[in-house]
């Protein structure tokens, strides 16, 4: 039974990971090829799967952790990241800096990916948990929760967006609904999750080569308009790509060079450039010693891309296995309540396969036929996919591994922080698309 085997793979992994204290980079890599030979792929294809797999992901993050880990450090070494941290601080407070995190990542997180916007806002984290001297998930965590809400719950982002497509949604209704359900849904996690007992009994320090570790005086640091310029310009730029394509602005010459500079890629890149130029001087006199600060912050970021490409190639083993169409034959013909089963069949993919695109994409095809004739409305139906995509994020998933390795922690507190939030947030995502179906219904909407 192939659950069974992804259950199997998940403690051995653990196993390596914990009592053998085998590096995550070996560990998922040695549990990807055992579980391509139960599946029955031949052993003369595994290579090529595993590199796929790896390829798939570390050409979807890699430019992108890489310049934003540039990026911060160029602002961290400057003073920029303190200033703004600082301004944070002076305006809510050591009490509110949460809900700050909350309000920062929910506003860059609505347009932007995971893993893009962690990168970003992620320095400044760093930055308040050195002045403030707090528990790096009191901060980082709540910025991590809010930013998981906005990805998985709403388009633009590519599964809800893809979704939407498949159900015919209108895809600015979608997001109008979801509004309602990801805010204070992610909010609350957001909130409760760090002051769990659980939670604060992890305290794990920021990862080395990061985070600049000097203290600026007042007059050593650029001043605020710079700092949350630099900091704010790839999320203008990716932002503004993405709501000019959300509000069909057609497919002309000046749309193309919208879509060119809003990419995550080339955003960081001109953003790298501009920091460079506007913050150089303050590192060192000499483009050398810029490049050098740039060059820590790229060996800082080695093993966490290697774990990440692992978790991809260990995703692509599941998937080339035929673990989708399993759970597609299992699941038909229940007959429950067509948003539940959505929702269900989302998660079910999610636990199997770790991609949340994968497994939204995947789940609106088989939940496509229960929609019609069920009087559901399409958006809600594509917020229930999208909801249960979020589900049990676990070690086959390689934003688990994101996770894991910017906050420091081991397998097992990765899996007491991510797992149960994730898993929280959709079922309490779930319970909100269904008071909105019944709100909608009311409303004859």
């Amino acid at each position: 039974m192939p659950l069974v085997v992804v259950g199997i793979s998940v403690l051995v992994l653990l196993v390596l990971m914990t009592r053998l204290k085998l590096n995550g980079f070996a560990a998922l890599l040695l549990v990807a090829v055992g579980v391509a030979l139960v599946q029955g792929i031949a052993m003369e294809k595994i290579p090529d799967v595993l590199a796929e797999g790896i390829g798939g992901q570390i050409g979807d993050t890699m430019l992108t952790i890489g310049l934003g880990a540039m990026v911060g450090r160029v602002l961290g070494d400057s003073g920029a990241a303190q200033r703004i941290a600082g301004r944070l601080l002076e305006v809510c407070g050591p009490r509110w800096v949460q809900v700050a995190m909350v309000l920062t990542a929910m506003l860059i997180g609505v347009t932007m990916f995971y893993e893009v916007a962690f990168v970003i806002i992620v320095p400044i984290a760093f930055t308040l948990v050195r002045v403030t001297r707090a528990n790096l998930l009191w901060v980082g965590l709540p910025m991590s929760i809010a930013l998981s809400t906005m990805h998985s719950f709403l388009p633009p982002h590519p599964g809800p967006t893809a979704v939407a497509a498949t159900f015919h949604a209108s895809v600015g209704l979608t997001l109008f609904y979801g509004l309602f359900i990801a805010v204070p849904v992610g909010a609350f996690i957001a909130l409760l999750w760090p002051r769990l007992p659980f939670v604060r009994a992890m305290n794990p320090s920021i990862p080395k080569g990061l985070v600049s570790e000097r203290v600026f005086e007042d007059d050593e640091m650029p001043g605020m308009g710079w700092s949350l310029s630099v900091a704010l310009l790839p999320v203008v730029l990716i932002a503004g790509a993405a709501v000019a394509d959300l509000a069909g602005a057609g497919d002309g010459g000046p749309m193309h060079f919208v879509a060119f500079i809003g990419s995550a890629p080339i955003a960081l890149l001109l953003t790298l450039l501009v920091a460079i130029w506007a913050f150089g001087p303050r590192i060192g006199r000499s483009l050398a010693e810029v490049s050098a600060s740039c060059k820590e912050a790229a060996q800082a970021m080695a093993m966490i891309l290697l774990v990440i490409g692992a978790g991809g190639a260990f995703k692509n083993v599941l998937v080339e296995g035929g673990i989708s169409d399993y759970i597609k034959d299992a699941t038909d013909g229940w007959s429950i309540s067509p948003i539940i089963l959505a929702w269900l069949i989302a998660a079910i993919l999610r636990v199997a396969l770790g991609s949340a695109t994968v497994a939204v994409v995947t789940a609106s095809g088989v939940a496509l036929p229960l929609l019609a004739g069920s009087g559901v409305h399409p958006e809600v139906m594509v917020l229930a996919v999208s909801c249960g995509s979020i589900a049990l994020s676990h070690v086959n998933d390689p934003g688990f591994w994101m996770f894991k390795e910017y906050f420091n922690l081991s397998v097992l507190d990765a899996i007491k922080a991510r797992t149960t939030y994730t898993t929280v947030l959709a079922i309490l995502g779930l319970g909100g698309v269904l008071v909105l179906e019944q709100v909608l219904d009311a409303l004859k909407v």
